[in-house]
């Protein structure tokens, strides 16, 4: 197998990009590394937001680790089910996650299900919640994105473009290589290469723009459940096209269509209409205010 990854149109070229380290000679993903760094420093931001808006971050701690536990059941049931026929020959695979495989609006589905859960539980303002975990939940998209490109995995299809990226087929599942790409296929001291769009990269510097918005937003936010709105408005937004893109969609069975193509561009008018819905709201409440 080839290690080698290129971005040729920027003169960028990596020669072995490997998809573990060794450690005691136990191989640890880079995947696996890199999902874990996005989870720790989404604690410290979550932690850090609630600080900052007179909450306890301890109690943050405590959601977390359900949340997270939650999130990545919620992820791979996602991607296992629109992905049925890569398992159902040999289920233990379901278990694998060091080999990939987390769907993030399943994530999401899983982090949204533990803030319901534990705003009752802890008798604590669910919509305030989501507001604090919103800049830790994109975080953890912009990151974990890098778990793709050493994976080579969720990229898009052929493209010539400034970003173009450069694969060894031999690196890549068959399953996403598509006759349009085969057509295209370079052949390099011996070896086969694809070139395709870094879907992987666009949606991580997608998510780092959301990030800045929303921490750029967050002191002038007109209602709770305001910021979390936004991050899942502008995430369906960019998932929308970004996902259009890609190889290696998730089918809605029988039907044909992608599935978080479908689910972002629904959440992105719903999320649209419900924060046109509560700004009203708001406006009209201060309104009264200053009328009494």
């Amino acid at each position: 197998m080839h290690y080698d990854i290129s971005f040729p149109n920027l003169g960028i070229t990596l020669d072995h990009v490997g998809k573990s380290i060794s450690l005691f000679g136990i191989p640890i993903a880079y995947y696996g590394i890199i999902i874990g760094s996005a989870i720790l420093i989404g604690f410290w931001i979550a932690m850090s937001e609630a600080k900052r808006t007179g909450q306890n971050p301890e109690d943050y701690l405590d959601m977390g680790i359900f949340g997270v536990i939650l999130g990545i059941v919620g992820a791979r049931v996602y991607y296992v089910f629109f992905s049925w026929d890569m398992y159902k020959d040999n289920l233990l695979q379901i278990f694998n996650l060091r080999a990939g495989g987390l769907a993030i609006y399943g994530g999401v589905i899983g982090a949204v299900i533990a803030v319901m859960v534990c705003a009752k539980v802890k008798k604590l303002s669910a919509p305030q919640i989501f507001d604090t975990i919103a800049m830790a939940l994109v975080n953890g998209q912009m990151l974990g994105r890098w778990g793709n490109f050493f994976n080579r995995e969720a990229f898009g299809q052929y493209t010539d473009s400034m970003f173009a990226m450069r694969l060894p087929l031999d690196a890549v599942r068959s399953g996403d290589v598509t006759e349009l790409m085969r057509e295209h296929m370079q052949t390099i001291d011996g070896a086969s290469y694809i070139q395709v769009h870094p879907t992987f990269l666009y949606e991580s510097l997608w998510c780092c723009g959301i990030f800045v918005l929303l921490l750029l937003y967050r002191k002038h936010k007109k209602f709770e459940g305001e910021l979390f709105l936004l991050y899942l408005f502008g995430y369906g937004l960019g998932r929308v096209w970004i996902e259009g893109l890609r190889t290696d969609q998730l089918i809605i069975p029988g039907a044909g269509i992608p599935v978080s193509q479908l689910l972002a561009g629904v959440t992105v008018v719903s999320m649209a209409a419900a924060i046109v819905y509560f700004r009203r709201k708001v406006s009209k409440k201060n309104n009264q205010n200053i009328s009494q």
